[in-house]
């Protein structure tokens, strides 16, 4: 899977899971999640669960870093490298 669906299914997924109101292809993939589209701590743990359903992937609390979640492009790195390392 590249890199540029996993984006795509990430913007889906975080303006469906958070009903943002914008569409999923007008989330920027650099622009901060937290200062531009409101993400806050609840919203991290929705964006966690939402992952782990979307990619079939386990996120462990060890493994969670708010770093991974600044951006789309961030998130995007850090899901594909979960799912090439399992």
């Amino acid at each position: 899977m590249t890199e540029e669906k996993i984006e795509d299914r990430l913007k889906r997924m975080i303006a469906s899971r958070l009903f943002l109101k914008i569409a999923p292809e007008a989330i920027e993939d650099n622009k901060s999640l937290m200062d531009d589209y409101g993400v806050d701590s609840v919203s991290l743990l929705e964006l966690v669960v939402g992952i782990e359903e979307e990619f079939g992937i386990v996120i462990p609390d060890e493994e969670f870093s708010i770093k991974h979640f600044a951006t789309v492009a961030a998130l995007a790195a850090f899901v594909g490298s979960k799912m090439t390392a399992e």
